[in-house]
């Protein structure tokens, strides 16, 4: 296989990292990023486009949405009938990238997160392919976590900002107990620390567990217990439920408005 990345920022070196971690060969990949100071070894790296070179089997587009309409049209030629191109650009949708790219193969859009280095992200994937190329994307995807093909595009919006924007929603929690412990008299640094351990844990009991997230807190919440008490003031007049509602709902329209931004731009 050979990958044109465009964009080798925190998303697009994620998953790079994820993918050579993974064991696919370092060869095979062509990295186009004007500021980036080295690829990984074996990566070749180029600081524009490369013209005059045969289409690449998956063109992947990992620079800002804000960009596209400027940098797409230098890339239509790179994007053959043999091509299949993967788009993490957030809003940008597909009929807006088949209009720049009318001769790919395929279009497939992708949203992950940047566990994506770690193999273990969330993947949400919606496209326009063959079986076969959803067979090859299945493969391309699997060293960088779990995928999820959704049944249609209108749901990406709210992966993305549940899959995409979801880990800083978790960090600003993470971050949240260990102020409150701290503030409730915890050394801050030795708050942060077990704050980190407990969510590290507690998501890989999760992960491994037949039972529900919200099953598992009830059984770690005895009645008239310590951990009761705490759930109480977070399910009381279901705030938990209600800021992360509020959460996901700012994300996902925010995911809206860039996609009507995108398709006036053209």
């Amino acid at each position: 296989m050979r990958m044109l990345q465009i964009g080798c920022g925190n998303m697009g070196g994620a998953m790079l990292a994820g993918w050579l971690a993974g064991g696919m060969a370092a060869d095979g990949f062509t990295v186009v990023d004007p500021v980036l100071a080295e690829a990984p070894p074996g990566v070749r790296l180029l600081r524009q486009a490369p013209s005059g070179e045969a289409p690449f089997d998956m063109l992947l587009l990992g620079f800002k949405p804000q960009q596209f309409t400027q940098i797409a049209p230098g890339l239509e030629p790179l994007a053959g009938e043999g091509t299949v191109v993967l788009s993490v650009l957030a809003g940008v949708e597909l009929a807006t990238l088949r209009a720049r790219f009318p001769r790919a193969r395929g279009i497939v859009r992708v949203m992950p997160n940047l566990a994506a280095a770690l193999g273990k992200s969330p993947i949400g994937l919606v496209g326009e392919v063959d079986e076969a190329d959803r067979a090859a994307v299945d493969r391309l995807m699997a060293p960088l976590g779990q995928a999820e093909w959704l049944v249609d595009e209108e749901t990406m919006h709210l992966v993305t900002a549940l899959a995409g924007s979801g880990p800083a929603f978790v960090y600003r929690m993470i971050d949240a107990l260990a102020a409150g412990a701290a503030a409730l008299g915890l050394p801050r640094d030795q708050a942060d620390r077990l704050a980190l351990s407990m969510v590290e844990g507690a998501a890989a009991l999760a992960a491994a567990s037949e039972h529900s997230p919200g099953e598992l807190a009830d059984r770690v919440a005895s009645p008239g217990g310590v951990t009761r008490a705490g759930m109480n003031v977070l399910d009381a007049e279901n705030r938990m439920l209600a800021l992360m509602t509020d959460t996901l709902r700012a994300a996902r329209d925010r995911n809206i408005e860039m996609a009507e931004e995108a398709r006036a731009a053209g």
